[in-house]
């Protein structure tokens, strides 16, 4: 245990710049972080860190990163079939590290990547960070003590346009589940327990793009209708794709026999939650409490972790069962078929606190206009 450690970051893209980096200033600002290093094998972006930043040091490229003998924890910021290779390399140095979505683009990686982090002194921890959000963890609170009842049914929906840069995005190991469902994905299993079976349908309805300024061939399937079957019984949905201009609503909703919870605006921005109780008859609105919430705060917490010497909340086997979970969803698009899911976590705890007394009554209806 230490007072503080260092930070390195594999890809110093817009990621890294936009959401990272303003999360580290403030925990150097906070002393929990005293410096932070970069690798990136394009000058241009190295040259921008550099402008923008003050950083310890630059790499062009991952290897002398995850040498330095100085840096402590390694975020894994690169393009999607890259998260693996460096996440293992990192743990085997030695370092605590945060790897982005997905943790890896193939099961047999990811499930190295497991084996290393259960050998290594480091700690993993893998995005999506949803679980770590106030909002999340009370409706996860909710839920598990009984609040809706027995879960039936749960909804969940992330989408947008799609990057016009990154043409990564659109090759085999890209799209939008991988990118952007994983978000949902990660929320449900979370909330509902493991996943036993899932059906999918995908299509591709924009075969080019310009991306980077070019005319690209898209060569990975941009829409998902994705059900799946949890291992306790309910049913749930996830709807993601690369085309979807706009939506309102809640991001994710869970319907029991006793009521229905919802979180309102995005799982990786919460904006607080709906809460109707059958013997109260009202919807309730629980104001959010992740107003100042980062979705990095997966650093937060593993910095926090690796000065302490407390094993991170969020867990590997998680993160591969979502994405066996993905996978199956590509084979059952692809196939037609419906997949059973091989792997299993046991989801934790949930965290301890409460913003219950912030609920207010947002409308009264009795049972039948609530029908309506």
């Amino acid at each position: 245990m230490s007072e503080y450690v260092s930070v390195g970051i594999i890809g110093c893209g817009r990621v890294a710049q936009n959401a990272y980096m303003p999360l580290i200033l403030s925990l150097i600002a906070k002393g929990s972080v005293s410096s932070v290093s970069g690798a990136d094998t394009n000058p241009a972006r190295r040259e921008e860190m550099q402008a923008k930043f003050p950083m310890r040091r630059l790499y062009d490229n991952a290897a002398d990163l995850i040498a330095d003998p100085e840096i402590d924890v390694v975020l894994v910021l690169t393009s999607m079939r890259e998260h693996g290779e460096f996440a293992i390399a990192a743990l085997e140095a030695g370092k605590h590290v945060l790897v982005e979505k997905p943790m890896a683009t193939t099961r047999e990686q990811a499930l190295r990547l497991i084996e290393v982090s259960k050998e290594s002194s480091g700690y993993l921890v893998c995005a999506p960070h949803v679980m770590l959000s106030p909002d999340y963890q009370e409706m996860y609170r909710t839920i598990a003590s009984g609040g809706v009842g027995r879960p039936l049914l749960a909804r969940s929906r992330y989408g947008w346009n799609g990057p016009d840069w990154g043409q990564w995005f659109y090759a085999p190991g890209g799209g939008p589940l991988f990118d952007l469902g994983v978000y949902n994905v990660t929320s449900l299993t979370g909330l509902l327990g493991p996943v036993a079976k899932v059906s999918a349908m995908s299509t591709l309805t924009r075969p080019e793009r310009v991306v980077d300024g070019e005319n690209i061939a898209v060569k990975t399937d941009d829409t998902f209708q994705i059900v799946l079957q949890h291992e306790g019984g309910a049913l749930s949905t996830v709807t993601t794709a690369f085309g979807i201009q706009r939506y309102k609503g809640a991001a994710l909703e869970v319907y029991g026999l006793d009521g229905t919870i919802q979180m309102l605006g995005d799982d990786w921005a919460p904006a607080g939650l709906e809460y109707w109780q059958n013997e109260l008859g009202a919807w309730q609105l629980l104001d959010s409490r992740s107003t100042y919430w980062p979705w990095t705060d997966g650093l937060s917490h593993l910095v926090e972790c690796a000065i302490s010497g407390t094993e991170p909340y969020t867990r590997p086997e998680h993160a591969f069962h979502v994405l066996d979970i993905m996978l199956s969803a590509m084979t059952a698009a692809e196939t037609g078929q419906t997949q059973e899911v091989q792997s299993r976590f046991v989801p934790p705890a949930p965290l301890e606190g409460s913003f219950r007394q912030d609920a207010h009554r947002v409308h009264d209806k009795t049972h039948e206009d609530a029908q309506h």
